[in-house]
């Protein structure tokens, strides 16, 4: 089979087939699914950072020399920063839009202003899973242009890692006040990132492996913007010893799990999921 069409194949079985796992989520019933999602937040919060500082940062970090490491720091900062800076105009557009009170003294918690917060962090996910689809697209192709038994394993490690994750991205935009059906739709828009990065990645892979490592960071910023600033300040609202300690255990079981997929991917990956082991190979 042409190795292009496999490329497309594994790519959109990595990203959408995590997806419509996850989306079992939407299923429960209404009252179950609303009993669940706050701890569903709060295991989000653990898989994001776990993401973003266990997987992402380091991958970006190991694929460049040393004296681009301030240069990659700092996309991290600018992305933090874009991201707040992103999330004030949503919400700007959506109180000018709405009038909403949001700009108005003594802001409701419970209100209006705590809702556009919430769409903003619905939107922000997406952008950032987005990225992320992207990058494991590209990392897929890479193992196939390496071994085709290597990518067809890669692929189905990228599911299983992204499955928790997307569990939590569900929560978060049913949280964000979207629908079943909305949120199931761009979640699976989102994971067809991971076609188009693998597309793109058997074209010009070599072009994009010195952007990759960027590409990384801006995908971990986005997602330690929303379990810091959008997640974390929602579950001070209960104080009470017994939530606290189960948003601290659901936190580490969201920490816990990505970091043991992500190990047990890496040691699948370790012998030739790079692009670099791609470059050694064709050469």
């Amino acid at each position: 089979m042409n190795l292009l069409v496999l490329i497309i194949a594994f790519t959109a079985l990595g990203g959408v087939l995590s997806v419509l796992a996850a989306g079992l989520f939407l299923l429960l019933p209404e009252k179950q699914r609303d009993n669940v999602l706050p701890h569903g937040i709060s295991f989000a919060i653990g898989a994001l950072l776990a993401v973003a500082f266990w997987g992402l940062i380091p991958h970006a970090f190991e694929e460049v020399k040393p004296e681009q490491f301030q240069s990659l720091s700092g996309t991290i900062l600018v992305g933090i920063l874009s991201f707040f800076v992103l999330e004030k105009l949503l919400v700007w557009r959506h109180c000018h839009s709405n009038h909403c009170d949001a700009h108005n003294e003594g802001h409701d918690e419970q209100g209006e202003h705590n809702k556009d917060d919430h769409q903003a962090a619905g939107t922000l996910i997406i952008i950032g899973d987005a990225i992320h689809n992207f990058v494991d697209g590209v990392l897929i192709a890479a193992a196939f242009l390496t071994d085709v038994q290597l990518g067809i394993v890669t692929s189905l490690a990228v599911a299983a890692h992204e499955i928790p994750q997307e569990v939590g991205d569900f929560a978060i935009l049913l949280q964000s006040g979207y629908t079943k059906k909305k949120a199931l739709f761009y979640n699976v828009l989102a994971s067809l990132g991971t076609v188009a990065g693998g597309v793109l990645a058997y074209f010009s892979l070599e072009d994009l492996h010195d952007s990759l490592p960027y590409f990384l960071a801006l995908a971990s910023s986005s997602f330690i913007y929303i379990a810091v600033a959008d997640l974390i300040p929602s579950l001070h609202k209960k104080t009470d010893i017994k939530t606290s300690l189960q948003q601290i255990s659901l936190i580490l079981a969201g920490v816990l799990l990505i970091c043991t997929l992500h190990g047990i991917a890496h040691d699948i990956e370790i012998d030739g999921h790079s692009v670099e082991s791609h470059e050694n190979h064709s050469e």
